[in-house]
């Protein structure tokens, strides 16, 4: 490749960036959500009992961010970080007492498709600057 071609090969793969990254990021929001769900369906996480609190961690909630997009996956249930971190012989702000201990199910996904998340990234660079 000479000089020349380097300015329009750079082009167009700024133009690619936005909507790869974009693509990338809500990919990895659905599996990250899938994963925690999984991790929330018994032991070692939390076990299904109503299924409210599986049920709230619902779909990832896109949103712009220039050159790219982001996603938010959680849950607004209460007993979220309960069940993450423990409750341990501790009482609430209603006074009820709580021997809770935790079941991780968000750490252990994120630590599981961290380097998934990575080569998704080094995927999305390829798609970029390979047609470029």
């Amino acid at each position: 490749m000479d000089l020349e071609e380097l300015g329009p090969r750079l082009a167009r793969a700024a133009d690619r960036v936005g909507p790869e990254t974009n693509r990338t990021v809500q990919q990895q929001a659905r599996l990250i959500r899938a994963m925690i769900r999984f991790n929330a369906s018994g032991r070692p996480g939390p076990n299904i009992i109503t299924g409210d609190y599986f049920d709230s961690w619902g779909p990832a909630q896109p949103f712009g961010v220039p050159d790219g997009g982001g996603a938010i996956v959680g849950t607004d249930r209460p007993q979220g970080r309960r069940l993450e971190f423990g409750f341990m012989n501790r009482y609430d702000s209603l006074g009820r007492f709580y021997r809770q201990p935790p079941f991780p199910h968000v750490e252990p996904a994120v630590n599981e498709l961290s380097d998934e998340y990575a080569d998704a990234f080094k995927d999305a660079l390829d798609r970029i600057f390979g047609g470029a």
